[in-house]
């Protein structure tokens, strides 16, 4: 590119030189790596990390909704009658928890905004089958079989809004542990959710 002998041993050309070979590197950093997530937080992460948004997305979405439904299995204890919802409720407690334990951890793995961070002062009702604060207001000051029907038609929209957000990362996410998590609770959830619809249907006679 430069032929001329002098130019090369000139001050000017040396700066030059010196210019565009840093330019040169300076493009090859940026070229590397699509993840907004993993790019700006490189040197958190894991070299052998395997995410992109949509597996934090579902992390940062799944922990608040975990949250809500371990919040809501906690009122069941003090104000159910029936031995059925609250054998349910205990299993969501046992299997909720330490999977908002886990996304917690995935996000601090990959570099990424904690849930509460990522979406300060969110109306979470907003997000699939999430309760509002009065729908919740309302659960607490319900007892017996007026709070076991209204717990259990919740906790089924409730459900059906987790299943609905595991899908979308069994179809868009990488990493393969959020995927075989989201298959999980799809799974789970799904189960359980035919067995609420069968509570309810026992209710309804009540």
């Amino acid at each position: 590119m430069f032929s001329d002998p002098t130019f090369l041993r000139s001050p000017r050309s040396t700066a030059l030189v010196g210019a565009l070979i840093a330019g040169s590197v300076a493009l090859s950093a940026c070229s590397g790596g699509s993840d907004t997530a993993t790019s700006e937080s490189s040197t958190s992460v894991p070299a052998d990390a395997t995410f992109n948004d949509a597996d934090v997305e579902f992390a940062q979405g799944m922990i608040p909704h975990h949250e809500q439904a371990v919040e809501m299995a906690d009122l069941v204890a003090d104000r159910s009658t029936d031995p059925d919802v609250a054998d349910l409720a205990a299993r969501i407690q046992a299997a909720q928890g330490p999977e908002i334990d886990t996304l917690n951890g995935w996000l601090e793995t990959w570099g990424a905004d904690s849930a509460a961070s990522a979406m300060p002062g969110m109306d979470h009702s907003a997000m699939g089958g999430m309760m509002s604060a009065e729908d919740m207001s309302s659960l607490e000051a319900a007892s017996g079989v007026e709070f076991d029907r209204m717990w259990l038609q919740m906790m089924l929209e409730h459900h059906t809004g987790a299943v609905g957000m595991a899908q979308t990362e069994i179809d868009n996410g990488e990493d393969p542990a959020a995927i075989a998590l989201a298959q999980d609770i799809k799974s789970s959830q799904g189960t359980e959710i035919t067995e609420m619809e069968q509570l309810l249907e026992s209710l309804a006679t009540q």
